[in-house]
């Protein structure tokens, strides 16, 4: 089987290209990414040479360069992970999520579409020949919008209602992709999930940056009170849950991934901070002294929470850790791998890669 990963070089596309190459020996692995600011290859350092993966640079945004690409290696899967998914960059920058998660979802859909004959050429549209063929889509939580009761959880059949740019460029891949299969019978399959963590994670986000915040005892910036509510997800536990509906889910189905684990921003913050004085042997107390509170987010969404269960009855997946042990985890893997975290930080990661790839 070839599979086209898109967005492998990415935090969660790097965890998800890593068990498959080693899952699935016998599997064709290609690895395109754009290697965006997000994308980094240092992530794969210990999987590059596997016989059975291979690193394609190119951009999902480019559709002569999908049509070429999709044609010359055939493949039977995608697993669609390339995605800009930063809130705050969609906010200053709404244009480079219409583009990517936009018009580079339909691009893939378009090449997988006409690589795989799926339109009978001029006449309807034809399910067999999609047959043992699959696109499978990665999406978020966030285009439900925002829950404000405490009892309430978004479920596959929650109404969208997207309320930042980057959601709502999400909510619009989501109803393409829905789209596709509906119209041309395209083979096609669908996760939302909730906020991930773990090795790897581009320190723009919440816990990388806070995990190098206290290591450089600069401000632990916090939006608004802190009260927003998070459902997190250790990454490999996600990837494992890509692994489970990649080969076992239905088509056509949407299947939502979380942890059932509810944070406080906040909260999550101190918990951090206890964590890090202990690892740094810190009087505890010292890191959340560096807490500070910033103005909020504009459209900040209140509270996120998945309900997972379709999943877990369906295909037998659950998360392993509990957060507290994954959190060391995460925090172990940033502090073991200094040198990570201090190329990313400083750009130093791209320069490198750049001159080593060059597009298609």
């Amino acid at each position: 089987m070839k599979i086209v990963i898109t967005g492998g070089a990415g935090f969660i596309g790097s965890h998800v290209v890593r068990l498959f190459v080693t899952k699935y020996p016998d599997y064709q692995i290609y690895n395109l990414d754009a290697l965006t600011y997000a994308g980094n290859l240092a992530n794969l350092t210990d999987i590059e040479n596997a016989p059975n993966y291979t690193f394609v640079k190119g951009d999902i945004t480019d559709a002569g360069f999908l049509t070429e690409f999709f044609a010359e290696v055939k493949p039977d899967g995608v697993i669609h992970l390339a995605a800009e998914s930063h809130v705050d960059r969609s906010i200053t920058d709404p244009m480079s999520f219409v583009m990517t998660n936009v018009v580079g979802t339909v691009n893939l859909l378009n090449a997988a579409k006409d690589a795989w004959k799926g339109t009978g050429g001029a006449g309807p549209p034809v399910r067999s020949a999609f047959d043992g063929k699959r696109f499978y889509h990665v999406s978020t939580d966030e285009v439900y919008g925002s829950l404000h009761n405490a009892d309430e959880f978004f479920l596959e059949d929650t109404s969208y209602d997207p309320q930042s740019p980057y959601s709502a460029s999400k909510a619009a891949s989501d109803h393409f992709v829905r789209a596709y299969g509906n119209t041309y019978k395209l083979p096609v399959v669908l996760t939302n999930c909730s906020n991930n963590y773990g090795p790897n994670h581009f320190p723009e986000k919440l816990i990388p940056l806070m995990i190098h915040n206290i290591q450089q005892n600069k401000p632990l910036p916090v939006y608004g009170k802190g009260e927003n509510v998070r459902d997190w997800l250790f990454v490999v536990d996600h990837a494992r849950a890509i692994d489970a509906v990649f080969h076992n889910g239905n088509l056509g189905e949407t299947y939502n991934i979380g942890g059932f684990n509810e944070w406080k921003n906040i909260d999550l913050v101190h918990l951090l901070c206890d964590i890090m004085d202990r690892k740094l042997g810190r009087e505890t107390g010292t890191s959340a002294k560096l807490i500070t509170y910033v103005t909020d987010r504009a459209g900040h969404d209140l509270r996120y929470a998945i309900d997972a269960n379709k999943i877990m009855h369906e295909l037998g997946w659950q998360p392993s850790l509990q957060f507290e042990e994954g959190l060391e985890k995460t925090v172990d893997w940033f502090l073991q791998n200094q040198e990570w975290l201090d190329n990313v930080t400083s750009g130093a990661y791209q320069g490198y890669y750049q001159e080593m790839y060059t597009n298609r």
